[in-house]
């Protein structure tokens, strides 16, 4: 360690402090449920229980009740993912929790608009409850806290929250009858719909984005249905201090049913409305108000597989009117008779800009609540007046194991609107220069899943500027390196 550069042993530092908080954490939890499990042996399990679920994006729809069978408790961490609260299966709770230990590394982030610093380390600590109360009630708590250590200029709201409620929701089942049930949602929830390109709960950054309102939710035969009025919840970096924000609305439908014609595939169709008071593009800043209407082609047929999706936007932007517009796409195809089972697949995503910064009319689309995963999370542009070109290649060395390499291609859909980060926020004007080439990206990402509760992800982003950001302001090359360990249970 004598001879390694200061840097060097900084990096070394931080990622040897998030392993040692990480394995403390683990090896308590393990030492706790394995006690527990030793002192009731578990029996032979029968072929009819399911293997162990996938944790899920949203940790909501994880249903354990399979558990009341204790013949299928195969693991020590069964023990707290089914606990009986009377004599019926139905009077159930279950609990889970996720440690997350994440090391960050940028050069000249933003291209050198803002100052360059250290590595620094963000964790996320979640816990959640999941209480039954027979087939009608049901209540789901989540705690979040994400911590933030060494980042220059401080923590982002998408870093840092220290302890607060993610999630705290009571379900009423309305109507439950074969395969036909009805849901009413209510309180602070987690909201993902469809590629989660536009409503997500944002899983890449170290802070998940939760929804505070209303829910309606049907289950049916061939439709799964969503109705929801809610808030988006503001971020704060202290404790239990999270409140919705007043200054915005988000309502609408989102529909999913299967085609049963063409085996495989499905279809989304929704409508989406937003309400910002204070909204900033590069023709000013205003009151938004904004209507969405979309349709998404998606599934997996023999070795290929698509998702296609095109949205409208219509609305009234201070005085003025909203006409935007986006198209996304992703084709792939899969090899798995040949070594390293690849997947080549291309994605080709085009969201429209402002034609005129100086009449009234706006063309920016807006991408809502994205989810947060752009580009490998250096947060540089994103899926606003944007033409992206992304040809991407998957590799998968062992059961566990997943290489993912890309290179993504950008540029503006209009040479006269600017530049506008993932979430949507204007950050750099597009009038000193027509040029479109923003710049491209090649990225890696290395994901080992050690075992069903334990990942770890290593991403390394390469952003070389383009034309546009060269004539603009700061256009450094930006090297962004990321090591994740995510434990679950």
């Amino acid at each position: 360690m004598s001879s390694a550069s200061p840097l060097t042993r900084e990096v070394l530092q931080v990622i040897w402090g998030a392993f040692e908080r990480l394995l403390f954490v683990i090896a308590f939890g393990e030492m706790l449920l394995v006690g527990s499990a030793n002192s009731q042996a578990i029996p032979a399990v029968p072929h009819v229980c399911p293997p162990p679920p996938p944790y899920k994006y949203l940790r909501a729809d994880e249903d354990y009740q399979y558990l009341s069978n204790a013949n299928c408790r195969t693991e020590a961490l069964d023990v707290v993912k089914y606990v009986r609260l009377g004599q019926s299966p139905g009077w159930f709770a279950s609990f889970g929790g996720e440690v997350r230990e994440n090391v960050e590394y940028f050069s000249n982030p933003r291209w050198g608009q803002q100052p360059q610093g250290s590595p620094y380390a963000l964790q996320r600590y979640m816990l959640h409850a999941d209480i039954h109360l027979g087939e009608r009630w049901r209540i789901f708590t989540q705690l979040k806290s994400g911590l933030e250590n060494n980042r220059e200029g401080g923590a982002r709201p998408i870093d840092e929250d220290k302890l607060d409620f993610n999630q705290g929701f009571l379900d009423l089942t309305l109507l439950s009858a074969e395969k036909r049930h009805i849901t009413l949602r209510t309180g602070r929830q987690e909201l993902a719909f469809g590629a989660r390109r536009y409503i997500s709960a944002r899983e890449g950054p170290n802070v998940r984005q939760s929804f505070d309102g209303f829910r309606l939710i049907f289950s049916l035969p061939k439709w799964t249905l969503s109705l929801l009025a809610t808030r988006p919840v503001q971020t704060k970096f202290g404790f239990f201090d999270d409140a919705p924000d007043h200054g915005q609305t988000l309502w609408g439908a989102y529909a999913t049913a299967s085609i049963p014609k063409v085996s495989g595939t499905n279809l989304d169709l929704y409508y989406l409305g937003l309400d910002r008071k204070q909204a900033h593009f590069e023709q000013g800043r205003g009151r938004e108000q904004r209507h969405s209407i979309g349709a998404r082609f998606w599934g997996r047929r023999h070795s290929w597989d698509e998702d296609v999706e095109a949205t409208y936007q219509w609305g009234t932007f201070s005085a003025g009117g909203i006409r935007a517009w986006a198209f996304a796409s992703e084709i792939g195809h899969s090899t798995p008779s040949i070594p390293l089972k690849p997947r080549v697949a291309m994605e080709v995503n085009v969201e429209s800009g402002d034609g005129d910064p100086h009449d009234r009319n706006l063309q920016t689309f807006n991408p809502l609540f994205p989810r947060g995963l752009y580009h490998q999370l250096v947060d540089l542009n994103g899926h606003v007046n944007s033409i992206e070109l992304n040809p991407t290649v998957v590799l998968y060395p062992s059961a566990r194991v997943t290489i993912t390499a890309d290179w993504d291609f950008f540029w503006r859909e209009s040479a006269r609107d600017g530049l506008y980060n993932v979430g949507g926020f204007f950050f750099r004007s597009g009038k000193a220069s027509r040029a479109r080439y923003i710049g491209s990206q090649p990225s890696l990402i290395a994901e080992w899943r050690i075992q069903r509760h334990l990942t770890a992800v290593l991403i390394y982003t390469h952003f070389a500027s383009g034309s546009f950001l060269q004539q603009t302001g700061p256009a450094r090359t930006v090297n962004y390196g990321s090591l994740w360990l995510d434990y679950k249970f």
